[in-house]
């Protein structure tokens, strides 16, 4: 007696619907709806390229087409069926008693921008699916063939329909997958490729797949060309039987000097089999291979994961800790070796940097500089961390004449004492370069507290937040550069008659003592002043604060300006009775040199911090 896995109750002379479509409907009901089958779908994984794993998966396919054939091999007509996603089942209706195959393809992608197409068949000997010319298809396809047989049975409750059609169908692909590696020497000639191809010489791939799942037709053998910088695998109809292929791989990289690097590797492809993974692996070869300089594309940046800092997620923890969180205006650029024996490279700067070389002199190897690392770009406020070839291997340098020198393998304690000199083309190095007289910085909360919403006022104090600490490097960076500016010292001789201390108007103060003293390298605490007491600006010895308003509007705004050359008056040792705090040097010279000349200074604009649109300002 036969077993079954599906039941269909119908009256013995009920008329049966007529369709041969898949179509998404709703989810069916539960209760029971007559003439229907119903069956499971699922697919193996991929095979490793010589035996097909018995794995399994639920289907999640974004189309399904199905044909039904009797035992003649003639297709059926005058059935339904429709495909619902969220079971991946097809549920079929129509089906008169016999013998029938029923052939499902499962799509997952899009086969209209494949250039894949179903045909209406009237028999399993004809072609149902076309695949596209180039063989390599961007959506993965499933096939199931499936023998199942539908005869009627008396019961209790009248006349029954019976099938074994089994519950589940689990498919496989009618594509294989081809997959291309590319095996580097060195992990930063990698992130150097512009471009990589992979061209198969002659192909032939099928081009169709008849209904009871025999491959059919064969392509003209054109070359096709792999975009490996999009994807090292790709989708591919299978190859007629024996259709293996010679290609090659080109590539086009850089060296960190700007060097093209153009190679061709030729390799040997085998046949592309449905279901399986064909690969090729290609060594290549690159002029950096045995460098030990670190080439750091902005693709190896991303890759990396490195962080930011004083970000507005930053813990007031961290960036008021003088430990952690403080440069100086000279130095925004900061370089080191950390005890982990990896590279460190933050940068204090609103804005990013572009062609960066780092180059170290190591005195235990020589008195020269070598490059030991370059990057395309560093981020505003970049914190990267990098291990050091150099402490892994011995490698081939570029000394900063010119020669190629080769360095054995270093230990922490050599690169320890290593001196760092920073070479930039960016014209906003340039001018960074141009600060001589730095600042230390360090941000301070004076006892507010951030995480409030009113910052928790103490006294005339309110907590900083990143989004104001950012301004500050950016204020203190201008200032810095423009106290060297020849401009800033012609206007100060201009008017060195209006420059007077805190004996009032008859006590001169010489132009070159108001250099000195603006030059004079200070170690500054950073805070945000708190208005509500009709305060906007604090300063003195090591301390400077401004409101708000002030930080934000330093760019464009006198005023601003006013406040902060002001409490920078009282940084200098001026009182209210100079000319550096209500005077023409604060209220009148500086404040204006600022804004009229912010074009010129580093941070030349407000939109690289934006700041009145952060969310983190206090309202």
């Amino acid at each position: 007696m036969k077993s079954y896995a599906n039941i269909l109750i119908i009256p013995a002379l009920v008329t049966l619907l007529m369709s041969c479509s898949v179509e998404e409907r709703p989810r069916p009901s539960e209760e029971p709806c007559g003439d229907r089958l119903a069956v499971g779908l699922r697919y193996y994984e991929f095979g490793d390229g010589t035996t097909r794993t018995k794995a399994a998966a639920t289907a999640d396919y974004d189309r399904v087409e199905l044909l039904v054939a009797d035992d003649a091999g003639t297709v059926v007509g005058n059935i339904k069926a429709y495909y619902e996603k969220r079971d991946a089942s097809v549920y079929i209706e129509g089906i008169r008693p016999g013998d029938y195959r029923l052939m499902i393809a499962g799509v997952r992608g899009d086969a209209d921008g494949d250039g894949v197409s179903f045909a209406h068949a009237g028999s399993v000997s004809d072609v149902w699916i076309s695949f596209p010319e180039g063989g390599v298809v961007g959506s993965e396809y499933f096939y199931s063939s499936t023998a199942f047989s539908v005869w009627p049975q008396d019961s209790p409750d009248g006349v029954v329909m019976v099938s074994d059609l089994p519950e589940t169908i689990t498919q496989e692909r009618i594509i294989g997958r081809l997959d291309m590696t590319l095996n580097f020497r060195n992990q930063y000639t990698e992130w150097a490729l512009l471009s990589a191809v992979a061209v198969l010489e002659s192909p032939a791939f099928y081009t169709g797949l008849t209904v009871d799942g025999t491959f059919a037709g064969t392509t003209d053998g054109r070359a096709v060309t792999l975009d490996l910088m999009a994807g090292r695998s790709c989708f591919m109809v299978p190859t007629v039987e024996g259709g293996g292929s010679a290609g090659q791989v080109e590539t086009v990289s850089r060296t960190y000097v700007g060097e093209t690097v153009l190679r061709e590797y030729g390799f040997t492809v085998e046949a592309v089999r449905a279901n399986h993974i064909t690969s090729v692996s290609v060594d290549s070869e690159h002029p950096d291979d045995g460098s030990g300089t670190m080439f750091i594309t902005d693709k190896a940046y991303a890759a990396g994961g490195h962080g930011l800092i004083l970000q507005d997620d930053e813990p007031y923890s961290i960036y008021t800790d003088k430990t952690l969180r403080n440069f100086n205006t000279a130095r925004p650029l900061q370089v080191s070796v950390t005890g982990d024996e990896l590279l460190s490279v933050r940068f204090y700067s609103p804005k990013p940097l572009e062609d960066v070389l780092i180059r170290a002199r190591i005195p235990s190897v020589g008195n020269e500089y070598v490059d030991l690392a370059y990057f395309d770009s560093i981020p505003a406020f970049a914190d990267f961390y990098g291990e050091i070839p150099a402490l892994s291997a011995p490698g081939v340098y570029r000394t900063e004449s010119g020669r190629i020198v080769e360095l054995p393998q270093l230990t922490a304690a050599q690169l320890s004492d290593a001196e760092f000199r920073i070479v930039s083309g960016d014209p906003y190095w340039d001018k960074l370069s141009r600060i001589e007289h730095g600042w230390n910085i360090r941000f301070d909360l004076f006892g507010g507290d951030p995480t409030q919403a009113d910052g928790k006022p103490q006294g005339n104090w309110m907590g900083i937040r990143p989004v104001h600490c950012r301004e500050a490097v950016a204020f203190f960076l201008n200032f810095t550069y423009m106290i060297d500016m020849p401009e800033h010292e012609e206007i100060l001789r201009a008017n060195q008659d209006r420059l007077y201390g805190n004996g009032g108007v008859d006590d001169k103060v010489p132009v070159e003592t108001v250099l000195a003293q603006m030059r004079q390298q200070r170690t500054i605490n950073v805070g945000l002043v708190y208005p509500g007491n009709g305060v906007v600006g604090l300063g003195g010895g090591s301390t400077f604060g401004a409101w708000q308003a002030g930080w934000l509007e330093h760019y464009t705004s006198a005023y601003a300006c006013e406040v902060m050359f002001h409490e920078l008056g009282h940084v200098m040792g001026y009182s209210h009775n100079s000319s550096f705090t209500y005077g023409p040097w604060a209220q009148e010279l500086m404040n204006r040199f600022y804004v009229n000349n912010i074009s010129e200074m580093p941070v030349e604009s407000s939109h690289w911090l934006d700041s009145r649109a952060n969310p983190n300002i206090y309202k």
